[in-house]
């Protein structure tokens, strides 16, 4: 029995045996590759991360500036016609719609800059000369300077990407003062266009928020009641089970599938105005449920047993524990949840071109009921346009969804930090 009991392992917890170092070098070198292994995915992610974000500024940043080109007009020799009476009153507009402006803008470019002097200005240059009058009447009496936006030539060549024609047009042009670069406040304060150098985004920020408010008014209450029903008050039985499977399923299912059941219920069914912050709210609602009922249901179920039957024991009521302790304890995982169905709705298109926000709209919606786009959509339609100017407004609209996305998540992080209770 002694002779069996050496000839297995004499000492195996010998500590200082060279068996347990070698088991313990190999154990540590483990675990310095396990760390290793985890710090490289952590500096490729954030490297992407960076590619990502240096590749949208680099290339967005310019969006926001806008070139324009000076240009003198003699408007009592120009082809207006105009009195500077009718621009008083309500015959205002109709008077400036009658009048051609192009054709006035042709006249002074070719007096200022020769045949080709056209070719300097955008295709919408004649608005801001329109604008300028509107604003001014007495313009029509004198000769004026105005500052134009510049064509996409020029206005590419002035930020420093230009070809090498419209880089000694644009020099040329600098070199008499007749050329400048500024902040471009059309693109923060205008909608959608054809001419890159009047485009602008608020039309579509303007589309989101409306279309983010109805989908949060919706989501969120209905998500959560569905949480908290389905965790306090329903019955375990096969269809408790199968609504639980249901909403487990949906919350997978692509998000073109609810642009089509949005289409069917909402427009073809309920006739709700076609590309309108309200269907594009409800519609991402129904994409949006899911997530906040899984959450919902996750944060609900990790709240001790012991806070339901301390509130029992007092006497408190079943709604009472839920609404008094359950629901402020959870609220942190459920706003997690919260934010992560929004930011998904936030950057979805393909549900919203099925429902048509995808149209031309000139002017930003005023109501849940207008016609909108949203900024994914916009971004989507800008990216398809032929146009050079429109590469950088692609850029800039996406770095205006980033900053949209990164506040409305601070914004929930804020309220989810703020509402946290510890136990």
């Amino acid at each position: 029995m002694t002779d069996m009991a050496a000839s297995i392992d004499p000492s195996p917890t010998d500590w200082n045996g060279e068996a347990m170092r070698r088991r313990i070098r190999r154990r540590y070198a483990a675990e310095r590759r396990f760390k290793l292994l985890g710090l490289a995915a952590i500096l490729v992610s954030a490297g992407f991360l960076a590619f990502l974000l240096v590749t949208m500024f680099s290339n967005g940043i310019s969006g926001f500036a806008r070139s324009e080109v000076r240009l003198d007009v003699d408007f009592p020799r120009s082809s207006l016609f105009l009195d500077p009476a009718a621009l008083e009153g309500f015959g205002a507009d109709q008077a400036l719609a009658g009048a051609d402006f192009p054709e006035a803008l042709n006249e002074a470019a070719q007096a200022q800059y020769g045949d080709s002097g056209r070719s300097l200005f955008s295709e919408g240059a004649w608005i801001g000369l329109r604008d300028a009058v509107r604003d001014d009447p007495s313009l029509l009496g004198r000769r004026a300077t105005l500052w134009l936006p510049a064509s996409t030539a020029i206005d590419i060549a002035a930020k420093g990407e230009g070809e090498a024609e419209a880089e000694r047009l644009k020099a040329r042009l600098a070199e008499a003062g007749r050329v400048r670069t500024g902040i471009n406040w059309t693109f923060l304060r205008g909608s959608d266009s054809t001419d890159p150098s009047a485009v602008g985004i608020w039309g579509a920020f303007k589309g989101s928020l409306l279309t983010m408010i109805v989908t949060l008014l919706i989501a969120f209450p209905i998500g959560v009641l569905s949480a908290v029903y389905l965790e306090e008050y329903a019955p375990r039985n096969r269809w408790t089970d199968m609504i639980e499977v249901s909403i487990n399923n949906l919350a997978a299912v692509p998000s073109i599938i609810f642009g089509l059941l949005g289409l069917a219920i909402f427009l073809n069914v309920m006739h709700l105005p076609r590309s309108a912050p309200l269907v594009g709210g409800l519609t991402l609602a129904l994409m949006t449920m899911p997530v906040i009922v899984i959450a919902g249901r996750n944060a609900i179920k990790s709240v001790p047993p012991s806070i339901r039957d301390a509130a029992l024991g007092i006497g408190a009521s079943r709604i009472q524990v839920v609404f008094h302790h359950v629901l402020p304890l959870a609220l942190p995982g459920i706003l997690t949840g919260t934010i992560i169905g929004m930011a998904r709705a936030l950057g979805e298109t393909a549900p919203l071109l099925m429902i048509g926000m995808r149209a031309f709209v000139a002017a930003p919606p005023g109501g849940f009921a207008d016609p909108a786009s949203v900024l994914p959509v916009q971004i989507f339609l800008w990216s398809d346009e032929v146009s050079r100017g429109f590469v950088e407004k692609t850029s800039a609209a996406i770095i205006v969804l980033l900053v949209f996305l990164l506040a409305m998540n601070g914004l929930a992080i804020y309220l989810r930090n703020k509402f946290e209770r510890r136990w």
